[in-house]
């Protein structure tokens, strides 16, 4: 199948192009490369070719003779997502709506579009499924409510769209991320020697390894069109809801030497569990192959090998909220987030803010 897979300098993507491409599809990937310096390691044996372009900036006929979209280019977290929530909307509500009218124009029979399982918000004591209601309380999950929505009144026989609400990201990948819960947990008990909490960790979190995402991309792709057609997974497996200071506890026994110091607050909101069993059963030879210790081991193995030290992990590349505030800040994107194109010359000098002329010398 020919594919053309959307932010694939991300952290998912990044890893879905190599797995994409060893399951024997034709790969394209696309990114702005607002996040290609957060490179940690070298751990990708193949990738795609890539275009370099912003999601709003693509034409119909870009898209021409693509069999599926995996789309995954959208600006990525809560925090970043509160940022500037009307640019967020634009990029991840309309850009992706634009995205997919786009595909259905140029005969694009599938797009899977990867959604998020933030959309069900606060819960109470119950599992979340798909047909749960929705409880988004921040921009970026409000985004995916609304992509979702729109998505499905396009479908028809000949535009197939499947939604993948994946649970909270974690694992190794070469473009790392250390603002997610488990990554984050991680990095603090290698190169502090002490994870120190300022929550009580009891609210509940789904968790997903970030290779069980990919594998759950490609089966969603192979799967027979009416199995997917038109329908919403939650990503992950039902053993792996965790109380986030249960989460703590599996890595500070992982890391030799490491200290777990919980605090007495519960002000979290993001609280909630998530029913697995659909994907289990009605997606075909897809089921979770790794768990929270496994992934645990792994980022372990990864850290010594690289020496991991407290400069590298906290590097900006490695967050996403850091990353797209340095870019503001030195003047490389604009405030709708688009690339600034000059190139800076003696005669520019005088007409160019001192800070983002410093920044772009």
């Amino acid at each position: 199948m020919k594919i053309l897979a959307t932010g694939t300098e991300g952290y998912i993507g990044t890893l879905l192009g190599g797995v994409l491409l060893e399951r024997g599809h034709e790969v394209t990937g696309l990114d702005t490369g607002f996040h290609k310096v957060g490179w940690l390691y070298n751990g990708v044996r193949q990738a795609p070719l890539h275009l370099r372009k912003d999601i709003r900036m693509l034409t119909e006929e870009d898209l021409w003779g693509y069999d599926a979209i995996v789309h995954l280019a959208e600006l990525s977290n809560d925090p970043v997502g509160e940022l500037n929530p009307t640019i967020t909307y634009d990029i991840n509500h309309i850009g992706t709506i634009e995205l997919a009218k786009m595909a259905k124009r140029a005969g694009v029979s599938r797009f899977i579009y990867m959604s998020s399982c933030s959309v069900y918000g606060t819960g109470d004591e119950s599992y979340s499924t798909e047909s749960s209601e929705l409880n988004p309380q921040t921009a970026y999950a409000h985004c995916k409510v609304l992509v979702e929505r729109d998505l499905t009144a396009m479908a028809d026989e000949n535009f197939s769209p499947t939604f993948m609400r994946n649970a909270t990201a974690y694992g190794p990948s070469p473009r790392m991320r250390f603002d997610l819960v488990v990554n984050s947990l991680a990095g603090f008990a290698w190169t502090t020697k002490e994870i120190r909490m300022e929550s009580d960790g009891t609210p509940w979190r789904p968790l997903v390894h970030v290779l069980d995402i990919c594998q759950a991309i490609y089966c969603a792709i192979e799967a027979p069109r009416d199995v997917v057609h038109n329908q919403v997974f939650n990503v992950g497996d039902n053993d792996e809801n965790y109380q986030v200071k249960d989460v703590a506890r599996i890595i500070a026994e992982t890391f030799p030497g490491c200290r777990l110091v919980l605090g007495s607050s519960s002000n979290d909101k993001r609280n909630y569990k998530v029913n697995f069993d659909k994907i289990s059963t009605q997606l075909p030879n897809f089921r979770c192959r790794r768990n929270v210790a496994l992934g645990a081991r792994q980022l372990l193995e990864i850290f010594s090998k690289i020496q991991l030290d407290k400069e590298l992990f906290e590097f900006r590349g490695h967050t996403r909220l850091k990353q797209i505030k340095y870019l503001l800040e030195t003047g490389q994107i604009d405030n709708d987030l688009f690339w600034s194109e000059y190139i800076a010359t003696e005669q520019d000098k005088t007409a160019l803010n001192p800070q983002v002329l410093t920044a772009a010398e």
